[in-house]
């Protein structure tokens, strides 16, 4: 057990949003409905002192838009959004294997939004991830874009968002992301959204926003207080039965650096 030092409700920290879009070619037909749903997410979420960025990944993760409070240039980036396949275009590639798609390098990207954008930051961080939770092809496993994550204190909020019909007739060969995204989200304290008939993307962001408003802060200095690098797991218990928490799962003790 350890001695609680401070208890707060945090919704005035500023707030800075990695929104990371899946542009593989089974998201062809949902990338317009992103476009709309993440703009309008924007422009209720922002305010003055939040800032977002923006990350496509299909074959290869590609910044968008850089830090920005203005919804105006996110949309501008938004519109950018084109779906990368690694096939067509002049340059002929290798005959692709009918039914595998090409690319989606979800783990290196949250690793990129994780570690290269949100380390330096101060504040609240969250990377938005909406995909279908299929990597093909990343450099990196999914537990180093955790560690990444959870080294900058960043939290994923995942939305499960998927085309059927992309994977044939009786939807072979899609899917199954799910798990991956709880993984990623459990680690670090954020959820899943999952998009479906009864549930839309705009509903999914309406939730995401109403979450990232209302969250608490719990401070306590660890007795144990070796700073050597290593992950240390965190169980938060309440009193009460009727509440559930949803908070990271641990975090490094980072060593100092040398000078």
């Amino acid at each position: 057990p350890q001695t609680i030092k401070y208890f707060t409700r945090e919704t005035d920290l500023p707030l800075t949003i990695g929104l990371l879009v899946d542009v593989s070619g089974s998201q062809r037909n949902l990338i317009g409905i992103e476009r709309s749903a993440a703009t309008e997410f924007f422009s209720k979420v922002l305010r003055k002192k939040d800032e977002a960025f923006l990350i496509s990944f299909g074959e290869e993760a590609e910044l968008l838009q850089d830090y920005t409070n203005s919804v105006r240039l996110l949309e501008d980036g938004l519109n950018q959004l084109r779906v990368s396949s690694g096939v067509g275009g002049v340059t002929p590639g290798p005959v692709p294997t009918i039914g595998q798609p090409r690319g989606t390098v979800l783990y290196d990207a949250v690793y990129l939004a994780a570690s290269e954008k949100l380390r330096a930051e101060v504040g609240r961080k969250v990377i938005v991830l909406i995909t279908d939770g299929v990597d093909q092809g990343s450099r990196l496993t999914r537990d180093k874009a955790v560690e990444a994550a959870q080294k900058s204190d960043a939290v994923i909020y995942s939305i499960d968002y998927s085309d059927p019909s992309a994977y044939g007739p009786f939807g072979f060969g899609g899917g199954g992301g799910e798990i991956e995204l709880r993984r990623m989200s459990d680690e670090t304290g954020g959820r899943v959204y999952k998009v479906d008939r009864r549930h839309t993307l705009d509903d999914a962001f309406q939730e995401l926003q109403q979450e990232m408003r209302s969250q608490y802060a719990i401070g306590y200095t660890p007795s144990n207080d070796t700073k050597d690098g290593s992950y240390r797991r965190l169980d938060i218990r309440v009193d009460s039965k009727d509440l559930k928490v949803q908070a990271r799962k641990g975090y490094y003790a980072i060593k100092p650096e040398s000078h």
